[in-house]
């Protein structure tokens, strides 16, 4: 396996004031070939992990093992092992692209013809070509994700760690950016954190879901899924009307768990596993003289999911 979390936990002290626990006991692990979803609400302890896979910290008990190597006996194998693209994506603005590239080559003991061919290649995967001879600095925040991408990927790790990978791209860069990661997956093992669903669908074959410290599923996307039904399930229902609503709380009928605010006179209904919201929408847009122009129950989709588990 390439990564595997054994017990970990990870707790930050601070004077004064009892431990916080960011991480509780938690182990899951990930194949060759295999892209995995690592999702939870902010706070949930995914940075934490993630950052503890790559050597940035030190785990309070348990561990992480990356190619075969511990992260606390063998770090320094672990970081040779690793392609890491964190959340806050640090890069030298005042550095042209190819320029950084090329420093960050020769950090991983790459120089010469080869890593002049191996900046090429990442340059053309990413789609960087056109912005290769530009300062960090004067990219837009998609380019510059791309550029943090290159340089996780640029020397071929066996071992991809994403965090918040697709953070500010527009949507054509989105279906390139998700090509790169799918090719990669192929032959990498591919640690995935987003707060996308429509991501996690497009790209990852399991998903692993942190909150609070805790793992509260780990499985396949279709057998996550196919959970649906269980006593702790929620039922989503999206609901068109012809104009926005002066106040969206008139939908917050009984059983209804969370009412967001989608845009063009849609809302999201998030209510209790087993409701059948859509005839108590109907009475309600009667009663308050709305005009209802569309209706549809969005069970077993990943963010209802993702709610019922995290909520």
């Amino acid at each position: 396996m390439s990564i595997r979390v054994l017990d970990l936990s990870k707790e930050y002290v601070q004077a004064g004031r009892q431990p916080q626990r960011a991480v509780d006991a938690i182990s899951f692990a990930a194949q060759p070939g295999e892209i995995v979803g690592f999702l939870g609400p902010n706070g949930a302890g995914k940075s934490t992990t993630m950052k503890i896979a790559t050597g940035y910290l030190s785990p309070t008990t348990g561990t992480i093992e990356v190619n075969g190597f511990d992260v606390r006996a063998q770090s320094m194998d672990v970081r040779r092992s690793v392609g890491y693209l964190p959340e806050h994506n640090p890069l030298y603005l005042d550095l042209y692209v190819n320029e950084y590239l090329r420093f960050a080559g020769s950090l991983h003991g790459l120089s010469g013809g080869a890593l002049s061919h191996q900046i090429r290649d990442i340059i053309d995967r990413v789609g960087l070509g056109r912005e290769q001879h530009k300062r960090i600095g004067q990219l837009s925040k998609g380019y510059r994700q791309r550029v943090g991408l290159a340089q996780a990927m640029l020397h071929n790790p066996p071992v991809l760690i994403l965090d918040e990978p697709t953070t500010g791209l527009d949507p054509n860069q989105l279906t390139e950016i998700r090509q790169v990661i799918r090719e990669a997956g192929r032959d990498k093992t591919v640690l995935f954190s987003t707060h996308i669903m429509q991501e996690v669908e497009a790209l990852c074959d399991r998903v692993v879901i942190i909150n609070r410290g805790r793992i509260v599923a780990d499985s396949p996307l279709n057998q996550l899924r196919a959970t649906t039904g269980s006593g702790d399930m929620s039922v989503v229902v999206v609901a068109e009307f012809e104009q926005a609503l002066p106040d969206p709380d008139v939908l917050r009928l009984p059983d209804v768990l969370a009412v967001d605010t989608l845009g063009n006179g849609q809302y999201r209904l998030t209510a209790s596993a087993g409701t059948d919201l859509r005839s108590a929408v109907f009475r309600l847009a009667a009663d308050q003289n709305l005009t209802l122009v569309g209706l549809r129950q969005q069970e077993n989709s990943l963010e209802g999911i993702f709610r019922s588990l995290t909520q």
